[in-house]
């Protein structure tokens, strides 16, 4: 009894540890050294391509609490991570090196984890096999992968508005509607005066972009136009796009006179996440907070995710995967890490954890590791596979998607932690059952 794991980033070896410790072989695919994509350098595992940071340590933060739950289930992530940690703060970094060296160590020396240095481009639906690719899937596989889903399964390139908190929007200052009276009034509309708009405007051309990576062709503008190069084409160009007012009476006025018009449409089955309509950006982050937050309704918004553009290989989830990670039409694979839809370190490897965790139920025959939406660790692929989403944007671990409280509380952070500390217990109860 042996499974497949393809790629050896964080996600396969989470997926790879998993497997282990229920005394599952493992054939660990990983196509370095003989090949590197363009953002890969090391011949290491768990190599960190872009940031050191891991993000926030403590549990009031979506991903600390992530981090938290990651360790009950011995996450071999985090054992790298906490031998290879440096001072930063309230943020969890590591040291780089150190840390995919440490990650390397633990799965080469697993007796039950064979690694196997080549590139696989072809995927036998008979054996089972989890796939952790990551969003720099070769091109021979990502070809592979169109085929076991289809052609319309898989997304190329990720260019994504952002996403806020709905509790996070200053309601006294927008109203609910939709343009031409079509449909219910399901988008939440910031109006704007045109002092607000000119002030906006000028602020928006003038932002910072992130620069593009040599790998990230141009090909990524093909699809979408980056709100910024559109406002860019003219004063009045947003006036006739995504800020078109025409057609938005605001019931507080009684008018429909707004200069222009930000709309947020519903991210997630239960409202408490917005997205930005056609504010797909190119600009860097903290420019996203400084800029976007000058829109009437989000001076104090609380972005779950910023807008970006770039190259992600990553699936169509909703139609492609079921909550295990795992395929819909083809039992025998699951998916790890970024090309599932989940978005960052921890929350690929925590992807990691979960489908091989379930690999390893299915072989054994035993019922699999539900999800549970009360924790971070569960609530990212019940987000993911969730069919009412009909364009899915890759996510992180917020406390956006994860089961509120059965009672108020008015401060966030205390809010935070008692849903952090309800999460933790979830998942010792959980686990107190497995025989691991």
């Amino acid at each position: 009894m042996t499974v497949r794991v393809i790629g050896a980033g964080l996600a396969g070896c989470e997926a790879a540890w998993q497997l282990a410790k229920r005394g599952i072989a493992v054939e660990l695919y990983e196509m370095k050294p003989k090949k590197y994509s363009p953002a890969h350098k090391s011949a290491d595992f768990c190599e960190l391509v872009c940031s050191n940071s891991l993000k926030a340590e403590r549990i009031e933060n979506a991903c600390g609490l992530l981090k938290a739950e990651m360790r009950l289930f011995d996450s071999v992530v985090m054992r790298a991570a906490d031998a290879a940690k440096v001072a930063a703060g309230g943020a969890f970094a590591v040291d780089r090196d150190i840390f995919s060296k440490t990650a390397t160590k633990l799965i080469r020396e697993n007796p039950l984890i064979t690694v196997i240095n080549d590139e696989v481009t072809q995927i036998d639906a008979n054996i089972p096999t989890i796939i952790a690719t990551g969003p720099l899937t070769s091109e021979a596989l990502a070809g592979e992968i169109s085929r076991l889903t289809g052609s319309e399964g898989l997304y190329f390139f990720d260019a994504a508005a952002p996403i806020v908190e709905k509790d996070s929007i200053d309601m006294d200052k927008v109203f609910y509607g939709s343009r031409y009276g079509r449909g219910t009034d399901d988008y939440i509309n910031c109006p704007m005066t045109k002092a607000e708009y000119d002030a906006f405007y000028n602020e928006l051309i003038s932002a910072e972009t992130a620069p593009l990576e040599d790998f990230e062709g141009a090909e990524v503008f093909e699809g979408c136009m980056p709100v910024e190069v559109m406002a860019k084409r003219g004063e009045k160009t947003l006036l006739f796009g995504p800020l078109k007012p025409v057609g938005l009476v605001n019931p507080k006025t009684e008018k429909d006179d707004s200069y222009a018009v930000v709309q947020l449409r519903q991210d997630n089955r239960e409202g408490t996440l917005y997205n930005m309509v056609g504010f797909q950006t190119n600009l860097k982050w903290g420019e996203q907070k400084r800029v976007f937050s000058m829109i009437p309704g989000l001076e104090n918004a609380e972005f779950v995710r910023y807008g970006v553009m770039h190259r992600n290989t990553y699936l169509d989830a909703p139609r492609v995967l079921n909550r295990y990670y795992q395929m819909k039409n083809s039992e025998n694979i699951f998916f790890a890490g970024q090309i599932t839809g989940v978005e960052g370190y921890v929350e690929s490897a925590s992807s990691g954890i979960l489908a091989g965790f379930n690999m390893a139920k299915k072989l054994l025959g035993e019922p699999f590791f539900e999800p549970d939406k009360r924790t971070a660790i569960g609530a990212l692929p019940l987000y993911i596979s969730d069919e009412s989403i009909k364009k899915l944007q890759p996510m992180n671990a917020n406390f956006g998607i994860i089961k509120s409280l059965d009672f108020k509380v008015r401060n966030k952070q205390e809010r935070y932690l008692k849903i952090a500390e309800r999460a933790l217990e979830t998942v010792k109860n959980a686990l107190s059952e497995e025989k691991i």
